[in-house]
Parts: C-alpha cells; structure tokens; sequence
C-alpha cells in the first residue's frame, strides 16, 4: 500500500498535513476511529499461552530457570509479532489491488514485482482471490489510494479505491482477513462503516501534495459503500447498509471530539502534583512541591 505523502506518526496518532512543506494538523480517519474503547487482553492472553505451548523447545528447557524464561519472554510478544506480520501482509496486499487498478487506468504500475512479492511469502492465493473478483464484478477504477480532507470536523485519510461497478460510483476499503475453519473469510469489523462514511463525507480531495492542491470532492453523492475482505480462499464484498450511515457518521464525529479532548488534556500540563507534609519545624518541605494549607 502507497504510504500516503501528507501522513505523518505522532504521538496523537496518525496525522495529516495539507502539504508537504506544511505540518501535520488533523487526525486520520484511523486515528479517529482508533479512540473507540476496545480490550484485546483475552486474545493476547491466548496468543501467548498458545505460543508457549507449541514451543518445540519447551520440554528441554522445563529444566532451566533461565531457559524457560526466555521462552516466556517470547511468548510474551508472540501477539505483537502476530500483528505486525498481520500488518505487513496487509499493506503487500493492499499493494497489488493498488497497482492492478493502476494497470487498469492505463498508468504506470508494478503489477509483476508486487505479485511476485506476494508470492514470496507464500501469499499469492490472496492475489488469484483478488483478480477473479476484480474480474467477475467487471471494477472500472476511478482513482486508486486518494487522500481525502474534512476541514469542517477536521480529518483526513486516504481512500483504498473509487470505482464503478455496474454504473454506481464506489467507495471501497480492502481489509486482508485469515480464513475460517470452513473455508470462508473471517468476519469484517462494524468499525469499518465508519471509515467508508468518512471518506464519503470529505470535502475535498488531493491534486499535488507537494504544491498543496486540493480540489473539491467529487465521490460523495450517494455513493456505494463497500468492504471489501481479502483472502486466501474468497473475497466479499459487504455494503454499508444506507439505513445506518447517519449513525456511525455521528459516533465518529462524537470519537474526534475525543481525540481533541485527549489533545487538549495531553497539553495542559501535569495531572498530578506532588504535595509536601505540613511545615511543621521538624519536617522541611519537599523543594518544588505544594504545601498543604
């Protein structure tokens, strides 16, 4: 996946500038939408109990103290190093749907190297799913990894892909997901309505990120919605349902207010002080802490 010219790490998360001589000024619509409270504790609690179960060195390391910490150690990550292998797949997946609409829109692309990179890693099934829904659903693309600018909540991201399909104008979001016991594709996140909503509701679009050109959006009357999951053995399209829209655009407008508040908080100084005992003769004052009235 193209890593977005205008997109900056920070400490509030993900941020976005207007142009590359600018500094970053608004979320991204993943840091937004990343406000929401969710818990993972159980799955990291069964990944690491997993991993070190299924250490092949566990038996001759019971023996050793030390060893056997280290295998703890390492199981400890075992969910981290999951999810940023999780991660890079998703972004070499994302990388070949980005090139096959470049090739597709006449432009240049790499369509071999990003396949082939896929397939180093033993991951060209995802690929072969891709192009035959590609095919079958007929994608005509309209504009592949476009950034996109709210001013008015202020936002920014950047859009997987614009294309019509079957003469509708659509929005879509590609989400690389493992593959059930059954064969099917794991099931796509709610969360991902409102990234599709919020990129609907932009107000502008990106021309040149290094003169700062921006154009009014075009993409955002009545379009299609679609999530699109990615893997190894099928692809499904899902649809925003029309119905609920409204709804996540106002949950996640109420997650950027938030975002601000966390900002504001992050800004204002120290939460906590520290408090000296009262000034009896006996007991001097901490230097630099608050006295007791």
């Amino acid at each position: 996946m193209t890593d977005p010219l205008l997109a900056h790490a920070t400490d509030h998360g993900r941020m976005y500038a207007r142009s590359t001589a600018e500094a970053f000024s608004v979320p991204s619509i993943t840091t937004v939408i990343g406000q929401q409270a969710h818990s993972l504790d159980g799955w990291f609690g069964y990944m690491g109990a997993n991993s070190l179960a299924n250490d092949p060195e566990l038996p001759r390391l019971l023996g050793s103290p030390g060893g056997l910490r280290q295998a703890v150690n390492k199981a400890a990550k075992a969910a981290e190093v999951y999810r940023d292998d999780a991660a890079q797949r998703g972004d070499r997946v994302h990388g070949y749907c980005e090139q096959v609409a470049l090739r597709a829109l006449g432009r240049p692309h790499r369509v071999a190297e990003a396949r082939n990179d896929l397939a180093s890693h033993g991951e060209e099934a995802f690929a072969a799913r891709f192009d035959e829904w590609w095919e079958l659903y007929r994608v005509e693309p309209l504009a592949p990894e476009i950034t996109v600018w709210n001013t008015s909540v202020g936002y920014a991201g950047t859009l997987d892909l614009v294309a019509r399909i079957n003469g509708r104008v659509c929005l879509i979001d590609y989400k690389t997901k493992g593959t059930n016991r059954d064969g099917t594709v794991k099931a796509l996140d709610d969360k991902v309505v409102m990234q599709l909503v919020a990129g609907m509701k932009a107000e502008e679009s990106l021309v040149d990120p290094v003169a700062g050109e921006w154009e009014p959006w075009k993409y955002g009357e009545d379009p299609v919605l679609l999530a699109v999951a990615i893997g190894e053995t099928e692809v499904r399209p899902q649809r925003a349902n029309p119905e609920v829209l409204k709804h996540h655009w106002w949950k996640f407008c109420a997650l950027k207010r938030v975002w601000e508040m966390s900002a504001d908080v992050a800004a204002a100084g120290a939460a906590l002080l520290p408090v000296a005992p009262p000034a009896y003769p006996a007991a001097p004052a901490v230097a630099g802490s608050t006295k007791l009235a």
